[in-house]
């Protein structure tokens, strides 16, 4: 799809006319700081606005800067964590922050492809972070981004691809300043989300709606590292406590243990 510079200038028009009036003030959109940036974003893959807003300024008194997350305990970050789901992420933060130390100087890398590299982060995070934190015009796509440019573009399209989608965030990106117009584009589109008339990021071929949560494994998962955070327990005291068949837990107890969340020690599982 071509763009004239006029279609270009009234889409971001429509988009910053938006921002300025409903735009949201979120903590991490007040500092430039790297890595706050980056514990952000981190939070925000897969955790709604609302609830990453809660735990952040706490987790950031916590874990000031990388030295104090690569030097933590793993059980203090994942403590500090709770709430936020999806605790592998707490093992992606702590190996990044070791890594920016130990191959970065203590800097984050202002390259996208050195970013993408780093554990958890991949492209769309990566271009993120140099978005907010270094102002830099890096063309990415997330959720609130595609469902801004499915509705504005793509009104009548029944499947959009990414890489229909992505050329047209180049175009527009106001490179002067990416990161307030980003900012724009996310807060645009979660209004989106929020209208009743139907959600358009459900004509992208990557749409896939989550699996309910309740009574899943990645539920059982979140039980099971909330009790071993205040304890070590026996399966058989984590089967009584979640009211879960050992023949249930033991499986899910043997993918947390290789993935590096708990040991076992005896016959018991702990959290170090």
């Amino acid at each position: 799809m071509q763009l004239t510079d006029r279609q270009i200038e009234t889409f971001q028009k429509k988009i910053l006319d938006f921002y300025h009036e409903h735009g949201r003030d979120l903590p991490w959109r007040r500092t430039k700081n790297p890595y706050h940036v980056l514990v952000s974003e981190i939070m925000l893959q897969q955790t709604q606005v609302l609830r990453v807003a809660s735990h952040y300024p706490e987790f950031i008194k916590t874990f000031p800067d990388w030295r104090s997350l690569a030097g933590a305990p793993s059980k203090k970050v994942l403590a500090a964590w709770q709430g936020l789901g999806y605790n592998r992420r707490t093992l992606h933060l702590k190996a990044t922050a070791n890594e920016i130390i130990r191959e970065y100087a203590g800097r984050l890398p202002k390259d996208v492809e050195e970013l993408a590299k780093l554990p958890g982060i991949g492209r769309a995070t990566a271009g993120a972070i140099l978005a907010y934190a270094y102002n830099l015009p890096v063309p990415y796509i997330e959720t609130n981004i595609r469902r801004t440019f499915i509705n504005y573009f793509f009104k009548n399209k029944k499947t959009v691809n990414d890489r229909d989608i992505l050329p047209l965030v180049e175009l527009t990106l106001d490179r002067k300043n990416p990161r307030e117009w980003y900012w724009a584009l996310m807060d645009y589109g979660a209004a989106l989300g929020r209208a009743k008339n139907g959600n358009p990021n459900r004509r992208s071929a990557h749409y896939a709606k989550q699996s309910p949560f309740e009574g899943s494994r990645r539920e059982i998962r979140g039980k099971l590292l909330k009790i071993l955070l205040e304890s070590p327990r026996t399966l058989t005291e984590l089967s009584r406590g979640i009211g879960r068949s050992k023949a249930d837990l033991e499986p899910i107890l043997e993918g947390l243990s290789r993935e590096g969340f708990i040991r076992k020690r005896g016959n018991t599982y702990a959290i170090d």
